[in-house]
């Protein structure tokens, strides 16, 4: 729906599953003070690999936020979906019960799904073979598990559950999707975001590819030596500003409008132009001027390809002379694949709500090819209105997503 039709979006709860904390109060407390999640990597066996660090979560226990399922049921991402489902309905004050007879939409963005139990099966079947899989493990595979999985969760009726494998934009494909939802009054609620866990598989690929960082990940800066592979979910509940007012909702942000591409380039190498292209889409159905943008909340993966062209990108659509500040969280909680720009919205969420920008730890200089004030090291306090948030991803899938500061006129 368009005009007068279309409905506000806000966002009301936020669900975080980060290597920096757990819950989003611990990850607000990581943003502000430049927590840095690197550590060996425990989760698979890294013998014959150089470089050995990711940013792994080691104090997560799915119990004490999935109530009605069994977590050994769910795979890794899919309990990290789920927990931070319920964190986000509990952020926003509702209970099962409340989602339970309206429509509702949950879209979990997402690039690995469960390939950590893929890992695991492949290893039983070539070690011992395939009849001594574990069929509980195998029922845990399905991708669709993400989304569906939350829907069970809460028991839910009313509901779609999809789960999109859009790679590391997939978090904001999935608030874009929850948007037009909202907007167009498909739906009452929506629990949208993205998960993956660590796993072989993507380490390895990214490592085969050299772009596996031997101990940080340092975006922008002119030594930065690729990224560190991470994992998480970052889910957020998203309703219409009538239905947020109507409760008396806490209100983090509003979700202005987002734009989409697919350049299909190259396997792996970001394009420019389609970059920018895309950051155009979105200032436009938000209805947002470039110079309106308070900061960016980049991909910033560390790699020396996606930061240039990034930059590059910014720089042409925001002009060369006062590009906004441009931030990866990335050097913080590492690349989390699906849940990637999931987890970067809610620190645009919260940046708008606390008034700070989070800081691009890990830097001692700025590429010039890049040329961005990254915000190094330490968060500073600013009053944010506008937030853009970077996703990009393999085969030039771009999701960018505009979020707005809550208005001061609402009551």
């Amino acid at each position: 729906m368009q005009g007068e039709a279309a409905r506000r979006v806000v966002i009301t709860g936020l669900g975080t599953v980060s290597a920096i904390g757990v819950g989003t109060a611990e990850f607000l407390a990581g943003l502000r003070s430049g927590k840095s999640a690197a550590k060996p990597i425990t989760a698979f066996d890294t013998e014959g690999f150089d470089h050995t660090t990711a940013c792994e979560i080691t104090d997560f226990d799915p119990g004490q936020w999935i109530h009605h399922l069994d977590p050994r049921t769910l795979g890794r991402a899919a309990q990290f979906s789920v927990s931070a489902a319920r964190m986000a309905l509990a952020d926003a004050g509702l209970t099962d019960h409340d989602l339970r007879d309206v429509a509702t939409l949950i879209s979990v963005g997402t690039t690995d799904g469960e390939s950590r139990d893929l890992d695991h099966l492949v290893e039983v079947e070539v070690d011992q073979g395939p009849e001594q899989m574990d069929p509980v493990v195998a029922r845990r595979v399905p991708a669709g598990r993400l989304s569906a999985a939350i829907a069970q969760e809460l028991g839910l009726t009313r509901v779609e559950a999809v789960t999109l494998p859009t790679a590391c934009a997939a978090g904001n494909y999935a608030i874009g999707y929850g948007f037009d939802a909202i907007r167009g009054g498909d739906v009452d609620f929506a629990l949208c975001g993205g998960a993956d866990a660590l796993c072989r598989k993507t380490f390895t690929g990214f490592y085969r590819l050299g772009t596996i960082a031997p101990e940080r990940c340092q975006p922008f800066d002119i030594d930065r030596r690729g990224i560190l592979t991470g994992e998480g979910a970052g889910i957020l509940l998203m309703e219409s500003l009538e239905s947020a007012l109507a409760r008396g909702a806490r209100i983090y942000a509003e979700v202005l409008g987002y734009g989409l591409n697919c350049d299909a380039h190259h396997p792996v190498a970001p394009h420019q132009d389609s970059v920018a292209q895309c950051m155009r889409i979105a200032l436009d159905n938000a209805e947002v001027k470039p110079e309106e943008v308070d900061f960016i909340s980049a991909h910033g993966t560390g790699t020396k390809a996606n930061d240039v062209t990034e930059a590059r990108a910014i720089r042409q659509v925001f002009g060369d002379d006062n590009p906004p500040r441009t931030v990866s969280v990335k050097s913080m909680i590492g690349h989390t694949m699906g849940a990637a720009s999931a987890l970067a919205a809610i620190a645009c969420s919260l940046a708008l709500t606390e008034g700070f920008i989070p800081p691009t730890i890990n830097h001692v200089r700025t590429d010039p090819e890049c040329g961005l004030d990254v915000v190094p090291n330490e968060a500073i306090a600013a009053d944010v209105k506008v937030v853009q948030n970077n996703g990009l991803a393999f085969g030039g899938n771009n999701a960018v997503v505009i979020f707005g500061k809550r208005d001061a006129d609402w009551s």
